[in-house]
């Protein structure tokens, strides 16, 4: 059933979803659970200094907690609350045709992102935010210049938006969107 569903999914799509699957399996067993979620969670609040019982603390597991929910419910084709690069690839594909939850997700990623609350992104947010991800010190300098599509310094809600969906609902490889979660190697044939 899946191999004929991901037919239609380009295999720039496929490597996008696989760089952001493959940071986001903390514990590289190939599959998303809850688990996953949550270390991400304590990356992300520990990267911040931010104690556990914290209000910011609470307000970052509470978004990545209900990224968990929505990607479980959209995901979980078999319902046993794990989810494949397989199973998201499926979301991928029914992106192009409604971006409404990719556009809710960038919103919610907008608020935890912007650690300061002064409704933009800067360059050392963003940096945190692929340290997040990767776990390791990542140089993210160049990538932010082309994510600045207006060139002011930070992502606006609107511009992150814009990124977001075209990573995730895009096909185009000289979008800027596509390296919202860092450079990765480009597929021959695009």
């Amino acid at each position: 059933m899946w191999a004929t569903l991901l037919h239609m999914v380009s295999e720039l799509q496929r490597r996008k979803t696989a760089l952001v699957f493959t940071a986001m399996d903390v514990d590289s067993d190939g599959f998303l659970e809850r688990e996953d979620f949550a270390a991400l969670t304590e990356r992300w609040t520990d990267h911040r200094g931010l104690a556990p019982d914290s209000p910011e603390a609470a307000g970052l597991s509470g978004i990545m907690m209900g990224w968990w929910k929505t990607l479980l419910a959209a995901s979980d084709v078999d319902r046993d609350r794990k989810v494949t690069v397989e199973e998201v690839l499926l979301v991928v594909d029914r992106l192009a045709a409604d971006t409404t939850p990719v556009v809710a997700t960038a919103t919610a990623m907008f608020a935890a992102i912007d650690a300061d609350g002064d409704g933009r992104i800067s360059a050392a947010e963003y940096r945190e935010l692929i340290e997040t991800w990767n776990g390791v010190p990542t140089d993210t300098d160049e990538v932010f210049a082309e994510l600045d599509l207006d060139g002011d310094g930070y992502l606006s809600e609107a511009e992150f938006v814009e990124l977001w969906t075209e990573f995730w609902a895009g096909d185009d490889p000289n979008a800027a969107g596509t390296w919202v979660f860092g450079r990765f190697e480009l597929p021959l044939f695009v």
